[in-house]
């Protein structure tokens, strides 16, 4: 039994650390908002911007990473600070988070859930 949880925690222990070190890292509601109260984070909306009009949390810039252009214009982020990102449930944010991974940029941090989550 003991080494049955031996491996249990050993293998969740890895899974966290490949979480992290991945560079991309999911946060609930609270612990987003804590992040992103920092003033080095970078706060980005991947939604449309007729979306990003109906409503946004506070700070956001908004980079639809549907628009071909995304690319080009995150490029003007700072790649050395933490980027926060969010969309409207949690999917295309979790795309534009690993499109900001291959771009080189070391802490990316997603909203699970989106904005969905974030206005509940």
């Amino acid at each position: 039994m003991k080494a049955i949880l031996s491996l249990f925690l050993l293998i969740s222990l890895t899974s966290c650390l490949q979480a992290q070190s991945n560079g991309i890292i999911t946060q609930d509601v609270a612990t987003f908002k804590k992040t992103i109260q920092s003033k080095k984070v970078q706060l980005v909306d991947v939604r449309t911007p007729s979306e990003f009009g109906e409503g946004k949390i506070e700070g956001a810039q908004n980079i639809d990473v549907k628009n071909a252009e995304f690319k080009n214009m995150a490029a003007k982020l700072d790649p050395k600070k933490p980027v926060a990102v969010y969309c409207r449930s949690g999917m295309r944010s979790a795309n534009a988070a690993n499109i900001l991974k291959e771009m080189g940029f070391k802490k990316i941090y997603n909203l699970d859930g989106g904005y969905l989550a974030w206005t509940k």
